[in-house]
């Protein structure tokens, strides 16, 4: 597992989260980015990596939002170990299959967190679907967007590093 790449990942969805998803979308919306690098670092990194990045990026988010400290970190260590296992059990290489698996992780990370918050309160607590449908789209859409940068950026800085090259050496001659 590379802790560092766990981490920064991490930090860019945190730093995402506050910045974009809140202005971008206000409180019509919901996207939660940090779910989102939760599973982006558990499909590339494996089981322990989800396991890191969901207990840390879920209890920054905690300790962030007026929430219960705890409930968001457990939920998401859940889903990050989840969503590894299943990316190193099976082949998840295919955008559509990294999409689905957030999509699926979305679902179920929300559905931890109304079950946790139930047997705090002792109550069931509103469960909007709508909400929830907006979230999984929302959050597939990032993870699309994160995962084909993810592909493509190596490419193109290895393209532009050759094309400087190339030029300097015609320079030269």
């Amino acid at each position: 597992m590379k802790t560092t790449a766990v981490l920064l990942t991490l930090v860019v969805s945190v730093l995402l989260q506050l910045v974009a998803a809140r202005y971008a979308f206000g409180a019509a919306w919901h996207l939660d980015l940090v779910l989102v690098g939760v599973v982006y670092a558990a499909i590339y990194w494996g089981p322990a990596a989800g396991i890191l990045a969901g207990t840390l990026g879920g209890l920054t988010q905690d300790l962030l939002s007026s929430g219960i400290v705890g409930v968001g970190g457990l939920a998401k260590t859940l889903t990050g170990f989840a969503a590894g296992t299943f990316a190193a059990q099976f082949i998840v290489v295919r955008p559509q299959a990294r999409v689905l698996v957030v999509m699926v992780a979305t679902v179920a990370h929300r559905a931890v967190m109304v079950g946790l918050y139930a047997l705090i309160d002792q109550r069931w607590p509103a469960v909007s679907w709508s909400a929830i449908l907006g979230e999984t789209l929302l959050n597939a859409v990032a993870a699309l967007a994160a995962f084909q940068a993810t592909e493509l950026l190596p490419g193109a800085i290895s393209r532009s590093r050759q094309a400087r090259r190339s030029s300097i050496r015609r320079r030269q001659w």
